[in-house]
């Protein structure tokens, strides 16, 4: 089989857009190895350079950080891998750093496609050469590149006779996975996205964006260098997967405590260019503003109701961090659209409406996206009350209770403006919510909104209701706010959603229209603290019934 070798200078124009198929963040494993007497077999797939461990010894010999078998094989030593996800196959990485005499001198390397992800024998009849026999040197990178090939999910590499191997990295393109009629995460790794620029990957490189799950620590996240000047910002690009409608984005700052960055925004494209290929990004006047510049918190997930989308589709997606840090995860979640493309090869599917407990033949219809609620997003229209593992900017923490506590300081404030002779006071009520009933397949009708213009609303959940104080973590509650507008009733461009556990209290600001409290799952108590007069006068409340054009959809 054909093949070339690439010069290490040449990896970013080469192998930069390709995935790393093998790797263990992305679900890679070993299935099988010949022999790993002096060095395991895992360590081919870790993510960082292989380190030195010269003058290190175990009860085999010297340590190494990679595969290495012992001496005098008369055929050749192999190990079989299980690929993160199915993928086209491009390229290899084979890399003996710190071996030096004890290198595998020549390599090939096998593939295998198992639909039900058996995993194949050594001697598996199925396996066909992807990379011929090639010959290695000592602590080198050797970078070669193939013809792109049919779908695989395995590979084996074999080396002759013997010898050692520090890591082995399978580059390729993924075989999306891409649900019909859902939503799903269009810049995920699985889903085809690709991580194509970056301003700055000094700690952290920017694929890691995509990957599954939250991962480990800061170092398999994308983390720039520390800015020194003034308004400066980083940012990274990503393809989409698949043209998509766009309904919200996650921003996760997993394990990223005191150096997260202090807000971003957003900003989406539609083109058929392959901006891989075109040194510049497109002009600034090309990208919509999708999420205007919000500030972020320490180590946890942020989810945000995007703005201006539309319903139009996007290609592409900009997230620009001010001024500089580490994110952990990017999610950008809405439905594929079809696309005639060459950017986006796999065959695509219609749009089909969200099934709603109404007649969907009405044409305006707005689903609201239900968001796990966090402090940053619910900013604007009050405070979320909860207690912290990595607390937000500004909240003072302090030891109580002789050590055994910490008390997290003033989260929110009760005020009020009522006129002076209203007779109003600030108390405590308790409120005994039953579970909404009206709703199906996690999506319900907002037919309200209240609103209490001179005071701050907070509610407290106690547990759950009915259950003299038990508290059901499993309980949530709806929260949906919007702005005043200027004719005096809701600013429905301002409606936004979200979902509280029965670990979070929330408060209004006051004249912030909001849902009546609305629980999910099962009753719950809440204490309810306000200052109100308490004789159904309409400078307590006023409250407005909506048309039902208006669904939220509950986040899954």
């Amino acid at each position: 089989m054909a093949f070339e070798r690439i010069a290490l200078q040449d990896f970013h124009d080469q192998f930069s857009t390709l995935t790393e198929l093998s790797s263990a963040p992305l679900g890679g494993r070993i299935v099988g190895v010949s022999d790993e007497f002096f060095a395991e077999a895992h360590h081919l797939l870790e993510v960082g350079p292989a380190l030195s461990m010269k003058g290190q010894f175990g009860p085999n010999g010297a340590l190494f950080s990679g595969w290495e078998t012992r001496r005098h094989n008369p055929t050749y030593d192999w190990c079989i891998i299980q690929l993160g996800t199915t993928g086209s196959l491009h390229g290899f990485d084979v890399d003996t750093a710190n071996f030096n005499g004890n290198e595998a001198p020549e390599v090939s390397v096998y593939a295998i496609h198992d639909p039900d992800l058996r995993d194949p024998a050594h001697d598996d009849a199925r396996w066909a050469e992807v990379l011929p026999r090639v010959d290695l040197g000592p602590s080198s990178q050797h970078l070669f590149k193939i013809p792109a090939t049919t779908p695989y999910n395995y590979v084996k590499i074999h080396m002759y006779p013997d010898g050692g191997i520090a890591r082995f990295r399978t580059y390729g393109d993924v075989i999306p996975i891409q649900p019909a009629d859902v939503t799903f995460d269009l810049a995920h790794v699985f889903a085809g996205g690709r991580v194509l620029r970056v301003s700055d990957q000094h700690f952290g490189v920017g694929s890691n964006l995509i990957l599954p799950g939250r991962g480990i620590n800061m170092g398999d996240g994308w983390e720039t260098k520390r800015s020194r000047t003034k308004g400066h910002n980083d940012w990274v690009v990503l393809q989409l997967g698949a043209p998509g409608v766009l309904e919200e984005v996650e921003i996760d700052t997993n394990h990223f405590l005191g150096n997260f960055p202090e807000s971003c925004e957003i900003h989406a494209l539609y083109t058929n260019e392959d901006l891989a290929k075109d040194p510049e990004l497109p002009d600034a006047s090309r990208w919509k503003l999708i999420l205007p510049r919000t500030k972020l918190g320490a180590h946890r997930q942020h989810h945000f109701e995007l703005d201006n989308v539309g319903g139009e589709t996007y290609t592409h997606v900009k997230v620009t961090i001010h001024p500089d840090g580490g994110l952990k995860r990017i999610r950008v979640l809405g439905r594929k659209v079809q696309s005639d493309s060459s950017l986006f090869s796999t065959a695509a599917h219609e749009v089909v409406a969200t099934p709603l407990p109404m007649s969907t033949a009405q044409s305006n219809i707005t689903v609201v996206p239900v968001l796990p609620i966090t402090v940053e997003a619910f900013a604007p229209y009050g405070q979320v009350i909860q207690a912290y593992a990595s607390r937000p900017e500004g909240i003072k923490v302090t030891p109580a209770n002789a050590g055994t506590a910490d008390k997290f300081h003033k989260l929110t404030l009760p005020n009020s403006s009522y006129p002076v002779d209203a007779g109003a006071g600030l108390g405590i009520s308790v409120y005994r919510c039953k579970p909404l009933d009206d709703i199906s397949d996690g999506v319900t009708i907002l037919r309200a909104l209240e609103r209490h213009p001179y005071t701050s609303q907070a509610f407290i959940p106690m547990g759950q209701g009915g259950g003299e104080g038990i508290a059901d973590p499993a309980t949530s509650y709806l929260v949906v706010v919007a702005h005043n507008g200027p004719d005096d009733k809701p600013d429905m461009k301002t409606l936004k959603a979200f979902v509280a556990t029965a670990a979070q209290g929330i408060s209004y600001n006051a004249g912030i229209w909001h849902q009546p409290m609305t629980v999910l799952g099962k009753s719950l108590d809440l204490a309810c603290i306000e200052t109100q007069i308490g004789d159904g006068s309409p400078l307590d409340c006023e409250i407005l019934d909506l048309d039902p054009s208006y669904v939220l959809k509950i986040h899954e």
